[in-house]
């Protein structure tokens, strides 16, 4: 009888620990999604360019981002740390769909701290394709060369 109380007691606490650790280490691995209207004046307020997922769930390409991209642990590192990452669901949130004219989806695009397009990219990005996109305008390297030459180089 002892030796099963030792066991389950064990058991018990190992399971524990697992749920103390587990869910931090699981959140450092989804994408810090925000709202429209609560992403663009969190993008002011830190300093961070936005980054706007427009997507659908009808959107088989966008479904395929949610799970190969937007799970990559690089992507989401660099768009926790560097940008305020909005996801916007056209179907919900038309007004915000029409106000950038989204047609195709998916949609990505990329506005300064303070709401100016820099720029977007229509369909689906790989982690290969978006990690790239991601550290050019982090760096505003934009600036220099031009949104529109840079995408065209992809």
């Amino acid at each position: 009888m002892r030796k099963q109380n030792k066991i389950s007691l064990c058991c018990a606490t190992i399971l524990v620990l697992l749920a103390i650790v587990l869910p931090p280490t699981y959140a450092r691995n989804l994408v810090q999604w925000r709202s429209y209207e609560a992403g663009k004046p969190l993008a002011q307020s830190e300093n961070k360019k936005i980054f706007i997922n427009f997507r659908a769930d009808w959107c088989t390409y966008c479904r395929n981002m949610e799970k190969n991209t937007f799970t990559d642990t690089d992507i989401v590192a660099y768009l926790n740390t560097n940008f305020i990452s909005i996801k916007v669901d056209v179907d919900q949130e038309r007004s915000v769909a029409r106000k950038y004219n989204i047609q195709p989806l998916p949609d990505t695009w990329f506005l300064t701290e303070t709401g100016d397009v820099i720029g977007n990219r229509p369909g689906y990005l790989s982690p290969q394709d978006l990690l790239p996109l991601l550290r050019y305008i982090h760096t505003e390297s934009y600036q220099k060369m031009g949104f529109k030459q840079f995408k065209d180089s992809l």
